[in-house]
């Protein structure tokens, strides 16, 4: 079945989120105002959607709309107390699940077996996102970097003299003793979760050049120690940009992959 007022919302959200993977890439940041075009389309574009489907099937639409409800209250949560996303993160995902509930039409392998299509987007975009450690591994070891195993596959060594010209999260906590040696330790997946949770804000890299007063103690030990391992800093927004078009014109990867591993395709 083909909604032609969910495919005008899917051009102007898949267009805006293009847009916004190259905004986010090159200045870590989308404004909220990046949205403004795509939402004077897809909001009406959504009322229209469910004016029909309360009319036609008033117990399913209702559903629908609060299983949408819940989910982008979900989202708005999950960044604003939990910092779990990020803002434009979140905000995408709380558009594209107001705006699109079903698939604007049958995609190329079929519908899944839940044909909820902000489902489908959110699992695509964490599949998709699974595939960045391997390049990471993969990148570390052809320039034999040296760390952890698990830290080669989200992280890379920077130099500490150009750290705030990088883009990522500090993954190491240094300290010196009276000697003026430093030691470092690397912060623990759990450790830099629970941190999150309680509102503690990761060491940005770009913080310390918009604001060098306040890190100047962690410049200044990352300079004496020479290297510094931060995390990957590709923004989300790329994955979940991905995970859309696939799963507009592709489908639910996920659905794919267990139907190939049961031997169904």
């Amino acid at each position: 079945m083909i909604y032609p007022a969910l495919v005008l919302s899917s051009v102007a959200i898949g267009l805006t989120l293009l847009y916004a993977s190259v905004l986010d890439l090159r200045e870590r940041r989308v404004p909220f105002r990046t949205w403004y075009p795509m939402l004077f389309v897809a909001v009406p574009m959504a009322i229209l959607t469910y004016t029909g489907l309360f009319s036609d099937a008033f117990r399913f639409a209702a559903g629908l709309f609060l299983l949408s409800a819940m989910l982008c209250f979900f989202y708005y949560f999950a960044s604003a107390y939990l910092h779990l996303f990020g803002g434009a993160d979140a905000w995408a995902m709380i558009f594209i699940t107001a705006c699109i509930p079903l698939f604007p039409f049958e995609p190329y392998v079929g519908y899944p077996f839940i044909a909820y299509f902000p489902l489908s987007v959110i699992m695509n975009a964490v599949l998709l996102n699974l595939v960045t450690p391997l390049g990471i591994f993969a990148t570390n070891c052809f320039r034999r970097n040296r760390g952890p195993l698990r830290y080669m596959f989200i992280g890379f060594p920077v130099d500490g003299k150009t750290i705030q010209d990088e883009f990522g999260f500090v993954m190491e906590e240094f300290t010196e003793d009276e000697d003026g040696r430093v030691t470092r330790r690397y912060l623990s997946f759990a450790e830099a979760i629970r941190r999150m949770i309680r509102g503690e804000r990761r060491l940005y890299t770009r913080d310390f050049k918009r604001n060098p007063e306040e890190y100047a103690e962690e410049m200044r030990l990352y300079r004496k120690a020479g290297v510094v391992w931060i995390s990957y800093g590709v923004p989300f927004i790329i994955p979940i940009c991905a995970g859309f078009l696939s799963a507009i014109f592709i489908g639910d990867i996920m659905t794919i992959l267990i139907q190939t591993l049961s031997g169904v395709v």
